[in-house]
């Protein structure tokens, strides 16, 4: 393989397009994600670097202590580094399995409006799976995602430990 591997850019300009799409996502959502559907997830910003995912405070997103369900923030926070890893999988050559091996939150804050999380992880996922294709071996893909309320003060913070492998080609 060349030392200067390459992306399709048509696969990832593909989810960029299509995750950034307000409608085409909220239906990608309900078919393959219905509790992301839901939720009223959405991403606001996908490109390279980094994933901006919103989720809002509402009746059925909500626990008994009038907050956001940590659940709900944990799916969010997991959108946000997981359409990061589709960006760089999606029909990729070979293909890559990719799965969620950790995940570890910490709630600061009461989450009582829309949180929004980033990960700004995009260049490392980008890195980490060119290397799983190169080496043909399992790589392991730390992310962090931190999730502000509407006064821009942290209200949760997650990160979410990726493995991904190249697979063999079928014979």
């Amino acid at each position: 393989m060349d030392e200067q591997y390459q992306f399709n850019q048509e696969h990832i300009d593909f989810i960029k397009k299509t995750f950034n799409n307000k409608s085409k996502f909220k239906l990608l959502l309900f078919k393959i994600l219905p509790m992301g559907f839901l939720s009223g997830m959405k991403i606001t910003e996908l490109n390279e670097e980094r994933c901006i995912v919103t989720v809002p405070y509402k009746r059925l997103n909500k626990n008994p202590f009038k907050s956001t369900f940590w659940a709900v923030l944990g799916m969010a926070a997991e959108m946000s580094s997981g359409a990061l890893m589709t960006l760089y999988t999606h029909k990729q050559k070979p293909s890559i399995s990719m799965l969620v091996a950790n995940c570890e939150g910490e709630f600061i804050k009461k989450a009582t409006d829309i949180t929004t999380f980033t990960c700004n992880d995009g260049a490392l996922i980008k890195t980490k799976i060119i290397e799983a294709i190169k080496t043909k071996e399992g790589q392991i893909i730390p992310t962090t995602m931190v999730g502000k309320n509407k006064a821009g003060e942290v209200v949760a913070k997650f990160k979410f430990t990726w493995t991904v492998k190249a697979r063999s080609p079928k014979k």
